[in-house]
């Protein structure tokens, strides 16, 4: 069983941190590295030491703050750069050199200006070099996506005799296909003497969106570590997804693979690395989207309520989620309507329901999405339907004239009576005509007060009023996404009290 551990190698803080606008100064990335420990993670690539006096102070002080994964530093094949990252480890518990230079014969001609035969001698040069100062050296063949795999192989070959113990093929431009990428692991497996000597390693790029697919294309095919970040950040379209991979492995005992990832520290992990990035998680991201673990079409609701197996491959609390979340939106059925209702604290009757669902379609086309607050308001109304006196109609125009026209039309009784008023705006022209259908012209409002219920354009707004009428004051409450029916709402209820 342990030649099926995938070895996890997290390069959050060194090719994650590459995207701009999302460095982290060494403090933080302490938080990330400490993070990553509790992850479990057998790897972190604290950094590029020679880059800057800044990483080389983080790879120090993560070496000191961290005790059990592996610290890993970048290098070219440079003897300096070399020398750079031994002394950044010094103080790590488990230390490991990442050095290698490009074998693709588009780096090898542009790049190097070179040849292959060069590039393989100073290959194995820097790897010869790293072992004097670590036991633990990983090679990386930059762009081996797009290397031809004979030469592939010389090159892994000549580097694992020379004391590789890793050997990374990154797909540095995302170009592979996953089939394509997977063949050229199983080659490397078939044909490198010594392969059993060290371990592959995946470094899958997400150009084309395929950088999960292809990672797992590797590690079916041979490789036994994969080289991923939090959230899939990276340069240009990013790496691939540490928590897609951990998942994959979790949910999939037919590969017959598996990580040492503590998956409920998934999700913790993922909104820290957001929040210190910067970098907002996109709404439908696999494992850790907002969207993740939530239904909003009635068919999967009435499904997920009735077993979440149905429509839910994981146990939201296997990544540190507590729970799915069923949406309210105008697709929502009566089966999801009802289940957040009773999650309130409501139980409705099957006629309540009725009366409930017709209403909340209303609310929904008006609002997308329905919140408990909005249920809370639902159930108020339903409280008011028992009133003498209701709102049916109201219209309101307004416009560059001093002042605004409304009509409305109220059930009194069971009778409709209308009127049309003018008003100094919206809320009071539909006062005026709420008065005169009432017959009430000597009702005073003394306070109005509108509050939004949450934020956003298109959430509920209440309103309270307060009238006077003969001495004696009344209190009524109104709310809806236009603030003009809430007042107006508002104010019937008022009414209501005074008959």
């Amino acid at each position: 069983m342990a030649d099926n551990k995938i070895y996890v190698f997290d390069t959050t803080l060194r090719d994650g941190e590459q995207v701009p606008g999302c460095q982290l100064n060494t403090i933080e990335k302490i938080e990330v590295a400490k993070m990553l420990e509790q992850l479990g993670v057998d790897v972190i690539e604290a950094g590029f030491p020679v880059s800057s006096p800044g990483d080389f102070n983080s790879v120090v002080e993560i070496s000191k703050a961290v005790t059990n994964p592996t610290i890993c530093a970048l290098t070219r094949a440079v003897e300096k750069d070399i020398e750079v990252a031994a002394e950044a480890l010094k103080y790590a518990k488990h230390k490991r050199i990442h050095t290698g230079i490009g074998t693709s014969d588009s780096h090898i001609k542009y790049k190097f200006k070179s040849n292959r035969e060069e590039i393989i001698e100073r290959a194995v040069k820097a790897v010869k070099f790293a072992r004097r100062f670590v036991d633990d050296v990983e090679f990386y063949a930059e762009d081996a996506g797009r290397t031809d795999n004979e030469y592939l192989a010389r090159v892994v070959e000549a580097v694992i005799k020379a004391g590789a113990t890793v050997v990374n093929i990154p797909d540095t431009t995302g170009y592979c296909l996953p089939a394509e990428y997977g063949a050229k692991i199983k080659y490397l497996i078939d044909h490198v003497d010594g392969v059993e000597n060290a371990i592959l390693s995946t470094h899958c790029h997400n150009d084309l969106g395929m950088a999960t697919a292809n990672t797992m294309s590797g590690l079916i095919n041979g490789a036994r570590q994969c080289e991923v970040t939090i959230n899939g950040i990276g340069e240009r379209a990013g790496n691939t997804s540490l928590e897609e991979i951990a998942m994959i492995l979790k949910c999939h005992n037919d590969i017959d693979l598996y990580s040492d990832i503590n998956t409920p520290m998934i999700y913790p992990a993922s909104r820290m690395v957001s929040s210190l990035m910067n970098m907002p998680v996109q709404a439908n991201k696999a494992i850790v989207g907002r969207n993740a673990f939530a239904h909003s079409s009635g068919i999967h609701q009435d499904g997920v309520l009735k077993n979440v197996t149905t429509y839910e491959i994981i146990d939201p609390k296997d990544v540190g989620i507590k729970e799915s979340e069923i949406i309210l939106t105008a697709r929502s059925g009566r089966a999801a309507l009802k289940h957040r209702l009773e999650v309130i604290g409501y139980k409705a009757t099957t006629e309540e329901l009725d009366e409930l669902y017709a209403r909340f379609l209303n609310m929904a086309d008006a609002k997308k999405e329905i919140n408990d607050n909005d249920l809370r308001l639902l159930i108020n109304d339903n409280v008011k339907s028992s009133n003498a006196i209701k709102l049916e109609y109201l219209h309101v125009s307004t416009g560059s004239f001093p002042e605004s026209m409304a009509a409305v039309r109220l059930n009194i009784g069971g009778k409709q009576k209308t009127a049309t008023a003018s008003g100094n705006g919206p809320v009071d022209a539909a006062f005026n005509a709420i008065r005169e259908v009432v017959e009430k012209e000597d009702m005073r409002l003394e306070e109005f007060l509108v509050q939004a219920i949450t934020r956003g354009s298109n959430d509920n707004g209440k309103v309270h009023v307060k009238v006077s009428y003969n001495d004696k004051i009344y209190y009524g409450f109104g709310a809806n996404v236009n603030i003009v029916n809430a007042s107006a709402e508002a104010f019937v209820d008022a009414i209501n009290k005074i008959v």
